[in-house]
Formats: C-alpha cells, structure tokens, sequence
C-alpha cells in the first residue's frame, strides 16, 4: 500500500483504468485537464507527480515551479511535450509506456499502407459525392513487392511480422539492432541507401532525434522507385514534409501515407491538397485497447516508483529489472558508500574512474555508476541528488567520467574502486560486497577492511611506535568510543594509515589534538 500523503495530478484526458489503479494503490488522485502553463504552475508544487498524454507541454517553468515532483509518466511513447533536460536538471523522473500502443500503432500502419495501394480513402469520398469511377481508383497488390522498415524497435517490428503474413520482402535499416535480432524477425538488414533504392513502400517507425530528423529528404526521394510509396506513422520530422511534397507533385514517387506531422495540426500544409496522399490525424494509438494499455501501464510505473520498487520504462536513468534488484541493492550501496566517503576524503577533484569488477556489477554497469556518482555528490550538493541527476550535475561541474570494467571477478559478484583525480594527485578507494555487505577494502594501495557507516576517522601517519595510542587517547578523554580500528601499511617504517570507527562525530578540537601528535601526517573525519 502506497503512502496516502502522495499526491498525483492527471492534466490530460486518462482510461478510467489508469486512475483505478493509481487509486488502488493509495494513491491521491487529482484529475485537472485542459490547464493552461500559467494554472499548471499555481497547482503543481503541491504533487509528488504529473501523469500526462500529448495535451501538455510540460516546460522548464512548470517543472521549475513543481517542488515536490518527483517523478512525470507519458500515457503513450513520446516525449516531445516534456522537457526531459529541465527534468533530469531537477532529479525528477520521466517514464513513458512505450508497449501499450505497440500493437495499435503496428496495424494502423498496415492500414495505412493498404489504403494507400488500393485509393481506398479517395474512392470512398468519390462514392460519397455520387460518382462511380473504378478506372480512376486502380490499385496494387502488397504481395510479392518489398516494404523497407526504417526502425526495427517494437513498431517496425510488429510491422515487419504484418508484412512477412502479407507474403512482403521486408527490408530493414537499423544500426542499432543485431543481425541475429534481424534474422528472428525475418527482416533483410540493409543500409539505407539500399533499402531506399530497392523498397517498393518504405516505411519509418524511429523516434524523432538530431539524427533521425529530416532522414528522408531530397536526396532520398530522387533514388526511390518511381512507384515507390512512403508511410509514416512514427513521428512528423522524420520524413522532411516539402520535400515530400515536390516528389509527390512531380511525380517521383506513386503516394504516401501519413499519421504524423512536423506541426500538429497540419493547418496550411500543402500535403493536403494532393490526391495521392493518405492522412489521418495521429490516430496511431487511437483505439480502446491502447488507451487502457499505456494508462495503466504509466500508472503503474508511478505507483512502483513511489513505493521504491524499479520502473522498467525510465528515460532519464538506465532502467532497474525487478529481478535482479535483490541482489543489485548491495552493489548499489556499497558504489553509493564509496563515493560518498570518497569525496569526503578527497575534496576538490577534476575526474573521476569507476571500476567495477564482478559479474553483477559488469552486467549492471550503468546504474552502479550512477550510484557512486551519486555518492560522490551527496555530501556537496546534500539530497537533491539523485539517481536521476547525479550524472547531470557531475557533468554540470566539469568534472570528467570514466567508466571501465575488471577482467577478474570480484567478492560476491560486486567490486568496487573509485579514483578521483585532483591538481597531479590521485586518491583510490575500493571495496567490495560480502555476504551481501559492503565493505570498504582499500585506501590507495593501503589494505583495510571495514563497513563504510557511521563516523570513520582517517589518519595518515609515519608507521612508528607511540601513534595509535595517543590518537585513541584524545579521543577517550573526548569521550568518544570505538567501535573498531584497521591500519594498513605498506613497508615499515613508512607511511601507514589508521581507519577508526566511532560512535558520534569527532570535533574538531579533537581532531586538531590528533594532528598534533608526532607523526601524524593528516587526519579526516568521514561522515557516511
């Protein structure tokens, strides 16, 4: 059962469903649709988080003014309403509900695409105003021709297995997917330029990006098949819309087909005075069965995120599997206790290297970094850090990140070292997880083993008799007790290093009188 103090404001039309769920979690549900930026604002700061459609735009002001938001969910795939920068900046996170549309927008597509090769749209409006004009409507049969899928993600490829049941050649152009994902699909990878040239319908299915904007242009449309007919069903920007419009109006390509486009909606657009275009008003995820899908699914990944369970669909933050997180939460503590007693050891730096070593930490390498950034930062920046933003604020300080694995296997499956670079010098601080607790296991090439909580006292001294016991005495006489020591020491007679454990922080006068003993070097107080 959720906390009943968390508040949810709905600001876009939801399923009924999602709202059950979210209330049957315990959750205070607020549902206030049709607000303009200047509303959103007045009402915001007082929720722990926002569930959103397309409706609002949720801007750097809004999130600005929302000082308890925790967390934003997309009721759909895009995000192109949220400023997901201005979100990460202020540690709040984005989830969206990207498999609750899939199949919607897979068969809208295929519609479309149907449509588009027998003139079904503009043969029903013929028949509407009384004519009966067969010969103009002549179409052409999908089987037997080839379809190019641009973007084999979950869309492209509920399309692609569409298309194969058609009896299609499918072609696909994805850099990011492998051969063997490919082949389990049934798609031919191809390059673009190969796909574009031998495609007899091309069709997009890839989020709208710095790279994927305006993919097809110009130069593309002058190497389609001059029967060649485009769909996109995506997002508008992908397909450059004047560009589209020139091969149509010259007659380059044979038509195309579109849900999307770059200004919703489309007032002026010259697409739509031309009859051999297919349109619909983003009707992609238009159906009963998806707006339940991604209402309850965003539901659900809020309700999780505030009871403090993994969410699978963040955008912001690598994603947790509920799975493993029984096992991963030591790995994350003790990357999280590391850098925090890192950077109370070290201070000012300019770099940072995470190793990590280790089946589970290699395999999750991407949320144990951000778990010993966020340690890093605690003790700067306090508890506005978080997951979400700790590799954003580190960037923000012009600190500079390394990340790199260990060949060999750490204790339990989890290893830990983190070196911060400062002015030429060079602190290092290890550890690893055993018997499922974290231990801290190294001070630069000084062997210790303790746990990294409460107060720790660091001294760097000569190794020479007649140091321990005078820096355990000032701290008896501070009434002071301790709870455990390690020294570690790498030749004798040289520099040594003492790690205390004690019950209430040390002040400083005390740490002053240790300073002040012959041989002593320097001495911190970690606060973990």
């Amino acid at each position: 059962m959720q906390d009943s103090t968390y508040k949810v404001l709905v600001s876009d039309p939801l399923a009924q469903q999602g709202i059950d769920e979210l209330k049957e979690r315990g959750l205070d549900v607020d549902v206030r649709t049709g607000l303009s930026e200047d509303e959103l604002c007045d009402i915001i700061g007082k929720y722990d988080a926002l569930v959103v459609r397309s409706g609002t735009r949720v801007t750097q002001k809004v999130i600005e003014a929302a000082t308890k938001l925790k967390i934003i969910g997309r009721a759909g795939v895009g995000v192109d309403n949220i400023d997901v920068h201005a979100a990460t900046r202020r540690g709040i996170l984005v989830v969206n509900a990207p498999e609750g549309n899939t199949i919607s927008a897979a068969e809208h597509t295929i519609a479309m695409m149907l449509s588009l090769a027998r003139n079904i749209p503009q043969a029903h409006a013929s028949l509407r105003q009384g004519e009966w004009k067969r010969k103009a409507f002549m179409g052409t049969e999908v089987r037997g021709k080839t379809i190019g899928i641009i973007g084999l993600g979950r869309i492209g490829a509920e399309v692609a297995k569409r298309c194969i049941g058609l009896e299609m050649t499918v072609l696909g152009y994805d850099p990011y997917i492998s051969k063997e994902r490919a082949d389990e699909i049934g798609v031919v990878l191809t390059s673009l330029d190969e796909l574009i040239e031998n495609s007899d319908f091309i069709s997009v299915h890839t989020p709208l990006t710095k790279d994927t904007r305006n993919l097809i242009d110009r130069e593309q449309f002058s190497r389609m098949k001059s029967k060649a007919r485009v769909i996109n069903c995506a997002r508008g920007g992908i397909i450059n819309e004047q560009a589209l419009y020139e091969a149509l109006k010259e007659g380059r390509i044979a038509g195309a087909a579109l849900d999307v486009f770059e200004h919703e909606p489309p007032e002026g657009n010259p697409l739509l005075t031309l009859d051999n275009v297919v349109l619909t008003p983003h009707l992609g995820a238009s159906t009963q069965e998806a707006q339940i899908n991604v209402a309850v699914g965003v539901a659900r990944e809020i309700a999780d995120f505030l009871d403090g369970k993994p969410v699978r669909n963040a955008i912001n933050m690598p994603p947790i599997r509920p799975e493993v997180l029984p096992q991963l939460r030591p790995c994350l503590e003790l990357a999280e206790r590391l850098g925090k007693f890192t950077s109370q050891l070290a201070g000012h730096y300019e770099s940072v290297e995470i190793y990590m070593g280790g089946e589970l930490a290699k395999r999750e390498a991407s949320v144990v970094k951000l778990a010993a950034l966020k340690g890093l930062l605690e003790p700067v920046v306090g508890a506005r850090v978080n997951y979400v933003n700790a590799e954003f604020l580190m960037r923000e300080r012009k600190v500079e990140i390394a990340t790199s694995q260990k060949d060999e296997d750490g204790e339990g499956g989890c290893e830990v070292s983190l070196r911060l670079h400062s002015d030429g010098s060079v602190l290092t601080v290890g550890g690893a997880v055993h018997r499922g607790q974290p231990r801290l296991l190294k001070i630069d090439s000084y062997p210790i083993d303790i746990v990294p909580e409460g107060f720790i006292l660091v001294i760097k001294h000569i190794d020479k008799p007649n140091i321990i016991g005078p820096c355990c005495m000032v701290l008896g006489e501070m009434n002071i007790n301790i709870a455990g020591m390690q020294v570690g020491r790498l030749t004798k007679g040289g520099e040594s290093i003492m790690v205390l454990s004690v019950d209430t922080e040390v002040p400083q006068g005390a740490i002053e009188q240790i300073k002040g003993i012959d041989g002593v070097i320097d001495v911190r107080l970690v606060v973990m």
